[in-house]
């Protein structure tokens, strides 16, 4: 049976919610990593793009129960980085060879239409592809952003189960984010979304509902990572056991339904596993994300414990990360990684 799904995903790359299922469930996944890493080759290569990530605030005026940068967590030591300083980042992550700058926040107020329009229009002078990850906004705001020079936009909807959505995420509604998706897509950005694996009270069902909403957007990139519990989080209590191995089965089934879109292999893969980011890139995934944020706030932007790289700087962060892809086979690709890029060369 597994074999008979797995060729039909290969070759078809269309599966119903059961056979999702049953390849969540597999005991041993090895058959479906290396099918995932098959569809990977054949459609994007063996190219690693590399997104420079600026975390440029934890300030967030959201309080969802998962999170360590939550509104209500007052232990966190929170930090902005002025405009300039931004800017400034980015410029130093284009002269270690990155092509795309990814910003990424918390849902911070400070940080209106203005602001960031101009810090996008800065670093676009840098001919490097901007990715914004800063939430839900209007859709104004994204209008606003993609006029200035933006050209992709990651929003991971986190879960499509809309009352565990409304419950891990209080004062939020689940039809806003999805409105949000939709609004990226209409205005022409790349769009990337994805899925927390292993949240309390979430179902084999809800993460199979999870990979056929985003083939059904169609997202560009897909951002699937494992929860790790924040101990000063309402889920400090929660354990992380499969949830790496699930959600590098997700990753892999993630591969075969879009076969050419960009997958990330996640830092907090490698928080739970010392490997975790190259047996990820050995089941499809295509993208890593160094941190290229100053060190001095590196630690301060905790999402979940245990982050690795927070003492490196961005140098040794770039230099590492592509010895680590050479190591097992593949390379840098020098190129901004946009989705279809495999088809036009480049």
């Amino acid at each position: 049976m597994t074999d008979d799904i797995l060729h039909r995903a290969e070759t078809t790359h269309t599966l119903r919610s059961a056979e999702i299922i049953h390849l969540l469930t597999l005991p041993d996944a090895v058959a479906l990593f290396a099918a995932a890493d098959r569809v990977r080759k054949k459609f994007v290569g063996d190219g690693v793009y590399l997104r420079a990530l600026i975390e440029f605030s934890n300030y967030c005026k959201n309080n969802c129960l998962y999170c360590g940068i939550r509104a209500g967590n007052s232990h966190v030591h929170r930090y902005r980085l002025t405009p300039e300083e931004i800017v400034r980042t980015a410029r130093q992550a284009v002269s270690y060879g990155y092509k795309t700058v990814v910003l990424q926040s918390g849902e911070d107020v400070w940080f209106d239409a203005d602001k960031l329009c101009h810090i996008i229009r800065e670093i676009k002078k840098l001919d490097v592809a901007v990715t914004l990850s800063i939430g839900e906004k209007t859709r104004e705001e994204y209008a606003a952003y993609r006029t200035a020079g933006a050209d992709r936009y990651l929003l991971r909807i986190e879960t499509t189960d809309k009352m565990l959505y409304e419950k891990l995420d209080p004062g939020m509604r689940w039809d806003n984010r999805v409105r949000c998706l939709y609004d990226l897509k209409e205005l022409g950005y790349e769009v990337g979304s994805g899925s927390l694996v292993g949240l309390p009270g979430q179902t084999m069902e809800s993460l199979a509902n999870d990979l056929l909403f985003f083939q059904k957007l169609p997202v560009d990139m897909a951002g699937i990572g494992p929860f790790i519990p924040h101990p000063q989080t309402p889920l400090a209590q929660e354990k992380t056991d499969g949830h790496f191995e699930l959600a590098l089965k997700m990753m892999a089934v993630m591969r075969l339904l879009l076969p050419d879109i960009n997958i990330p292999a996640t830092t907090a893969m490698e928080t739970l596993h010392p490997q975790g980011r190259l047996v990820a890139l050995q089941a499809g995934a295509n993208v890593v994300m160094p941190n290229t944020t100053d060190t001095e706030f590196r630690p301060f932007y905790e999402l979940y414990p245990g982050k690795i790289c927070v003492g490196d700087n961005a140098a040794k962060c770039r230099g590492c990360v592509e010895q680590k892809i050479n190591s097992i086979g593949r390379h840098v690709d020098p190129g901004k990684g946009f989705h279809g890029d495999y088809l036009k060369g480049k």
